[in-house]
């Protein structure tokens, strides 16, 4: 399965997705629906499925338009059915669907909104985060609370370790610069950082990330780490209330 990233908006990423034996075409998180008509144009496909992680503009955006243009089919979690416009196919916790010649599991992980879900494809272990997991990061906490989130994250990091994570957002080089000011002497995040720093300066992305990366790398990732709570001054502290201490510092960072 060939995946391509589609710069939308000012940092989103939308995601083609193309099976090349099948010839199905999906798209995940279209916040609008230029960019992706223009690649479709160009590589002569059409759009069978629209894939969406959760109900914000910046991922629904190019739905109705896409949708209307190609007949695709939307594909959504069933309890945010009243939220994602044009919704065709509503799957629950844990149910599988089937793109192509792949399998993809949805996986509930709320937090960032109610309704947020992670699509893994697990022959090709990738998984589309959207924006619950960044690289280096995570998301704004919305419609849930702290101890929500970090289920939702743990889910995540349950997966196998070469999952590729492919997240909503070009947030890396910021996410680093965060991690890096509570973290500083993790051997891993610098290196990580630098390969990041080359990334960027070249304008290319940033994702995918590797998951086993993230685990060593991402400070969202590492709340139950000694190492990490002692750097904070909360040893022997519950995990959940050191990753709301992390979380409300990045949200004034």
């Amino acid at each position: 399965m060939k995946i391509i990233p589609i710069p939308c908006l000012k940092d989103n990423y939308a995601y083609i997705l193309y099976d090349k034996i099948s010839k199905t075409v999906g798209v995940i998180d279209p916040s609008e629906a230029r960019p992706v008509i223009d690649y479709l144009k160009k590589m002569n496909l059409q759009l069978n499925y629209i894939l969406n992680t959760h109900h914000h503009f910046d991922h629904i955006g190019g739905n109705i338009e896409l949708q209307k243009l190609y007949n695709s089919k939307i594909v959504g979690f069933d309890n945010d059915k009243h939220r994602i416009p044009g919704i065709n196919i509503t799957l629950k916790d844990n149910e599988k669907f089937n793109f192509g010649n792949s399998t993809i599991k949805v996986i509930h992980i709320p937090g960032h909104t109610s309704g947020h879900v992670c699509f893994f494809f697990e022959k090709e272990k990738v998984a589309f985060t959207g924006d619950t997991l960044f690289s280096l990061g995570c998301g704004r906490i919305f419609e849930g609370d702290h101890k929500q989130m970090l289920t939702s994250i743990d889910k995540i990091k349950k997966l196998p370790k070469e999952t590729k994570i492919y997240c909503g957002h070009e947030y890396t080089y910021k996410n680093a610069e965060f991690c890096m000011k509570l973290d500083k002497d993790n051997p891993d995040l610098i290196k990580h950082f630098e390969k990041i720093k080359y990334l960027r300066s070249k304008n290319l992305p940033t994702i995918p990330t590797i998951l086993e990366d993230e685990l060593k790398s991402n400070i969202f990732l590492r709340c139950d780490k000694s190492d990490l709570k002692i750097k904070l001054n909360m040893e022997n502290i519950e995990d959940y209330k050191v990753f709301k201490k992390i979380r409300e510092l990045k949200d004034s960072f």
